[in-house]
């Protein structure tokens, strides 16, 4: 008989579950599915009894006693953190527990990734109980899938341009997104847009650098410069600007390769108001001039990493090169 594998959760919908491993090194996305747990445990049962320990400080026993009926005959919710460091003790019992779980007691073990353990995710697998992973949002669509996420548990609500807006200002840290959300839940009123959020954080070095990218893309060479020297005289380092740059073109590049095969945004690594803004920056694009393009960001790469003596000369002259090459047709790069 053909084995079962146990199902795979994403951290925003992690299920209640006699047992549950939240495996991953984001800790941000573990807090959030642990409590995700927590809220429908007490939806089941608003006395549930919860204790939470380390699994390195963990004494042979406990897991054993917190597992006992309670005298006042409630449900039991158990959180275990930090079992990538788990000492021997734990690890025994727990493997043992994992087998044959009790009744009215949720088990959660929170695992930040390494070998240690190993023996322990293993039996849960075998046992089929489910896996929620946490890993670190690297892409986009991601950080917009948490954005959404956060505001629907606050029965907000934020449209496409103030999630992009957000995440372009806020995204390159996810604490820092979340941190974002909560306040502007908390301060505002009605549908967030883009406008709310650059209200906000309009200043922010990263919100300057994709409103660069931005104007680069649309052409407007005046609105790109303006918003370039601004940021390089309150501070930017032109390296996140030309990273920036490079995003957006790149965001570019894989729509236009895309066309003809079907767009899918999840398949790009891209949200889907990403690749409708892309569809709709590529009608004036060429394929030459997405590849020159391109070529001019690689050079003002190297520039302001230290190939050229004045990087911020490098970045503004790599701003006036691209822009140029929107909505034209060119033969080649080697034509430059």
């Amino acid at each position: 008989m053909k084995k079962t594998k146990p199902k795979n959760y994403s951290w925003n919908n992690a299920p209640l579950a006699p047992v549950v491993l939240i495996s991953g090194s984001e800790g941000l996305l573990a807090d959030r599915a642990t409590s995700h747990i927590l809220h429908q445990a007490r939806e089941t049962d608003p006395d549930t009894e919860v204790t939470r320990f380390e699994a390195a400080a963990y004494e042979t026993g406990v897991l054993t006693m917190l597992a006992s009926p309670s005298l006042f005959g409630g449900r039991k919710l158990v959180v275990v953190d930090g079992v990538e460091q788990t000492n021997d003790a734990f690890l025994t019992e727990a493997v043992e527990y994992v087998q044959q779980p009790v009744d009215d007691v949720w088990l959660i073990l929170r695992h930040g990734g390494g070998v240690r353990g190993k023996r322990l995710l293993d039996a849960i697998k075998k046992a089929q109980h489910p896996v929620v992973s946490c890993d670190v949002i690297k892409r986009d669509s991601e950080k917009a899938d948490f954005v959404g996420a956060e505001f629907r548990r606050a029965h907000r609500k934020i449209d496409a341009s103030g999630v992009r807006a957000l995440v372009d200002a806020l995204g390159t840290d996810l604490r820092e997104l979340a941190a974002g959300c909560s306040q502007l839940i908390s301060d505002t009123a009605g549908t967030v847009t883009a406008d709310t959020v650059d209200e906000y954080y309009g200043g922010r070095v990263e919100a300057t650098a994709f409103k660069v990218a931005d104007a680069v893309a649309a052409g407007r060479t005046g609105d790109a410069l303006a918003n370039l020297r601004h940021a390089l005289a309150t501070g930017a380092d032109p390296v996140p600007i030309v990273a920036a740059l490079a995003m957006k073109m790149r965001a570019l590049a894989k729509v236009a390769a895309a066309r003809g095969r079907g767009l899918n945004a999840a398949a790009l690594g891209m949200a889907p108001w990403q690749v409708d803004r892309a569809r709709k920056e590529l009608a004036q694009w060429t394929p030459d001039g997405i590849a020159d393009a391109i070529t001019a960001i690689a050079e003002a790469d190297a520039e302001v990493k230290g190939l050229s003596r004045d990087p911020e000369f490098a970045v503004e002259r790599a701003v006036v090169r691209i822009c140029r090459y929107h909505g034209r047709q060119y033969a080649s790069a080697a034509s430059h």
